[in-house]
């Protein structure tokens, strides 16, 4: 790594149990147990805030887990091939599928996603755990898809902000993953304020993000960690569309 031009600086931003802002700079290569020819960071946990862990990172040719991500029960996970030109053989209990740029899966509790890219070339992800919390006898079933197949529909009658369901909404799943994209002039409809927390991976443009009572500037590659009712919303700014995919807890009731 070569030495620094003038100061350090950082546009991270921390203010734990309300939200983070984690840009692409100053992120380390975590050292992780269970994988083989990945170079990835851990960029949201429990410590600061989060009730899940989110991961993003590269997996070279030849990458693998060494064993499945996450073996544990009661722990659901999710895995987004970012960008690259490569593709990962992803397999979730009996089902193994191929995920080139854009494809997804989510592996429900009392499984796990074990994935290789087989292919000459890297690919980057995300990957993300939480634990699951039940409803009833209901349970999440396994789910692969590709964001390019799925039909983006108008975000809250606005023609220029449209939102992706990548997971059903249905009241077996606790929580979804969703994009969101803003044209230029889009934005949210009003600032939002909720029980439920996001993390956020903005994958193109940028835009100015509310958060909390701090106006801050985000783009591609930021990593935004919205805690619960923390004040949030955004315009896109720029001549590229601002869009990001981002995770959401959902169906279940407050807890007392």
């Amino acid at each position: 790594m070569p030495y620094p031009k003038g100061f350090l600086e950082s546009r991270a931003v921390i203010k734990p149990g309300l939200y983070t802002v984690i840009p692409p700079e100053g992120r380390v290569i975590n050292s992780l147990p269970g994988f083989e020819g990945c170079k990835l960071s851990i960029i949201a946990s429990p410590k600061h805030g989060a009730s899940f862990v989110q991961y993003v990172g590269t997996v070279e040719p030849g990458g693998k887990t060494t064993r499945p991500f996450v073996d544990e029960d009661g722990i659901e996970s999710f895995l987004f091939v970012m960008d690259g030109d490569g593709s990962l053989s992803v397999t979730i209990k009996d089902q193994t599928e191929t995920l080139t740029l854009g494809g997804y899966a989510f592996a429900p509790p009392e499984s796990s996603v074990s994935f290789e890219n087989t292919s000459a070339m890297p690919v980057r992800i995300l990957l993300y755990k939480q634990r699951f919390v039940p409803l009833e006898d209901l349970r999440p079933w396994a789910v692969f898809g590709d964001i390019n197949d799925t039909e983006e529909v108008i975000y809250d009658e606005m023609v220029n902000v449209f939102l992706r369901d990548l997971l059903p909404n249905d009241p077996a799943f606790d929580m979804n993953m969703h994009t969101l994209k803003f044209l230029p002039d889009g934005s949210h409809p009003f600032v939002e304020t909720h029980v439920q927390e996001h993390g956020a991976y903005i994958l193109g443009g940028q835009g100015m993000y509310l958060l909390g009572e701090d106006w801050l500037q985000v783009k591609k590659e930021d990593f935004i960690w919205f805690g619960p009712f923390t004040q949030q919303g955004t315009y896109a700014t720029g001549r590229e569309p601002f869009w990001y995919i981002y995770s959401k807890d959902m169906n279940r009731d407050a807890t007392i």
